[in-house]
């Protein structure tokens, strides 16, 4: 699998001391491949492994679709006014 650049690619920094950088570099080198790819590689398979993730991010899913279904014109960017907040305390 060969992977290009795009703009939704994300880059990501990871420090590492430099005995480990070096070792990651040879390793990779020897493996046809680069440490990113194979950085890139272990995220994939962590992430692919984990069911707890992919249940939750369905969950995740679910609930947005609800949401949308049943408030069609909710938006999170919405604000209460200074007045309407203190007329919700009121109520309690």
């Amino acid at each position: 699998m060969k992977l290009y650049y795009s703009e939704y690619m994300k880059n990501i920094t990871v420090s590492v001391d430099d005995d480990l950088y070096k070792r990651s570099r040879v390793w990779a080198a020897q493996a046809g491949s680069t440490v990113s790819a194979l950085v890139r590689a272990f995220l994939t398979r962590l992430t692919e492994e984990d069911p707890e993730f992919d249940r939750l991010a369905e969950r995740q899913r679910a609930l947005i679709q609800q949401i949308r279904a049943e408030y069609p014109h909710f938006s999170a960017g919405d604000r209460l006014t200074r007045s309407a907040v203190h007329e919700r305390d009121a109520l309690r």
